[in-house]
């Protein structure tokens, strides 16, 4: 029997593909048929995509909130002035990335790149960071990372660059296993070097891997065909969320409003002002990991009412009205955004977030995408800001520092410093050696925004509108992250 009789079945049962009936769409704009090879093959199945939630995550959906803050600024930093913004629906892990997952991370790379061992050393989490001059905690150093009975604890030692590093390998991850769940792929435990499965380099045909089922191509002129976006079984990427969107999810607020009507502005993931439990059966227990008082950690002997004297498992606690377990206390997480104090001034009311770099594939003089690079991945470069840019090259410039440290500042610069850089470069310096002279703020282009409250903080840091920051190549004991994925499509989920 011809293959091509069989394809658009063979199709859906490969891709998954939902389709109501079993009549041919017509193309609304040429009358043409789709999913036809006599009529050239254009593949469409209609409005009845639904994206799958991706392993370890909960949908969120969407909407306007107050983001800011919601009690005194003791700091009086004046960082998180109120403002009105809308967050699109989006999805984001249950809980805090775990030392469990770390280690599995860990292990893929070291046995897949086997030849660049500097791959594994560079996402080693800093385990020094449990050090204190006048604290024992050498026990902590030694165990909390490797230890199975911390498998279930955050993962912590971890800068901003390498939980970047991380989100991409899970995103890898994830897709390999769709391809392999459908056949598409086989199972390949032998990938090495610049030989193993990124979805990038797969979808730009620079990735063939162990072959399965393959797919039957409606093109006339082919026979078969690789996965494609267009399919929608590959997942978006795994991210970092943004500061928005961290806050958002955190608050929850979908568990206090009716309609459009938000009857209660929470500082908290839960409803109240105070740490303790209000509900019968669980009254008066506490409901995050953090320091209450003047010092306590955990609670008295017989009574260790947060039970946790550093961090906790990840599902400890309760979750919010979102399923979102520890959004406050137990360890900090990194977002997205590069840090500034004023981002609430200037930033886009509608999905808030500093920090685009936007960049553009290297392509050949063909404009062919160029290979992919020796751990496999394709590679981008910074477009500059004179340079000109086609449709094809999507991309611009830098603009973290849009609109922010201009020559307005309170700062006075000479016309020589004006003509030799711009004021937000001066102000925010794009280096790190604070003992080059060229400092003038603590702020960089590398600090990295963390919210959420620890173990180590008390309780004004857990309200979901404070903000801190630090370099994104530093760690900390008490800060790890969570991932997060965009929705595509319909805003109110399944």
């Amino acid at each position: 029997m011809n293959i091509r009789t069989l394809s658009l079945g063979a199709i859906i049962s490969i891709v998954g593909v939902c389709v109501s009936s079993c009549s041919t769409p017509t193309s609304q704009t040429t009358g043409w048929e789709y999913n036809n090879p006599d009529f050239g093959g254009f593949e469409y199945w209609g409005d009845f995509y639904e994206q799958e939630t991706g392993p370890g995550l909960v949908f969120v959906e969407g909407g306007s909130f107050t983001m800011g803050r919601t009690e005194q600024d003791v700091m009086y930093d004046w960082n998180n002035v109120p403002r009105n913004v809308t967050v699109s629906s989006f999805y984001m892990d249950e809980t805090e990335v775990r030392n469990v997952d770390y280690r599995e991370y860990l292990y893929w790379i070291s046995r897949v790149f086997i030849d660049y061992p500097e791959v594994y050393r560079k996402a080693l989490p800093d385990t020094l960071v449990w050090r204190r001059k006048l604290a024992y905690n050498e026990p902590l150093v030694e165990y909390y990372f490797r230890h199975p009975a911390y498998s279930e604890y955050p993962v912590v030692g971890v800068n901003w660059r390498q939980a970047v590093d991380f989100t991409q390998w899970r995103t890898d991850r994830v897709n390999e296993i769709i391809l392999i769940d459908k056949g598409i792929l086989l199972p390949d435990p032998n990938q090495m070097g610049d030989q193993n499965f990124n979805t990038e380099a797969y979808l730009a045909h620079q990735y063939e891997g162990a072959v399965g089922e393959e797919i039957p191509d409606l093109d006339p002129n082919k026979d078969f065909r690789k996965v494609r976006m267009e399919d929608g079984i590959l997942l978006p990427k795994y991210r970092l969320p943004t500061e928005a969107e961290w806050e958002y999810a955190a608050l929850a607020l979908i568990g206090t409003s009716v309609d459009e009507r938000v009857y209660q502005r929470r500082i908290y993931p839960w409803t109240g002002d105070g740490i303790r439990n209000p509900n019968q059966g669980q009254k008066g227990m506490i409901v995050a990991n953090n320091v209450r008082g003047l010092g306590d950690m955990m609670g008295v002997a017989g009574a260790l009412n947060d039970n946790a004297d550093i961090t906790a498992p990840v599902h400890a606690y309760w979750p919010n009205d979102y399923g979102l377990y520890c959004m406050a206390g137990n360890v900090n997480e990194w977002v997205l955004d590069v840090y500034r104090a004023l981002s609430h001034a200037d930033v886009d009311e509608f999905r808030p977030f500093r920090g685009n770099v936007f960049k553009t594939l290297v392509r050949d003089e063909e404009g062919n995408v160029a290979e992919k690079d020796s751990l496999g991945r394709l590679r981008y470069r910074e477009v500059k800001d004179e340079e000109v840019i086609d449709r094809f090259n999507y991309s611009t410039s830098d603009n973290i520092n849009y609109l922010d440290g201009d020559f307005e500042s309170s700062l006075d610069y000479s016309n020589e410093d004006a003509s030799r850089e711009s004021g937000s470069k001066r102000m925010y310096n794009s280096g790190r050696d604070r003992n080059d002279g060229t400092m003038t703020s603590l702020v960089t282009d590398h600090s990295r925004v963390y919210k959420g409250g620890s173990w180590r903080d008390r309780t004004y840091w857990m309200g979901a509108g404070t903000r801190r920051f630090l370099d994104e190549e530093d760690s900390r004991d008490d800060l790890g992250f969570r991932c997060a994925m965009i929705r595509v499509g319909d805003s109110r989920g399944h």
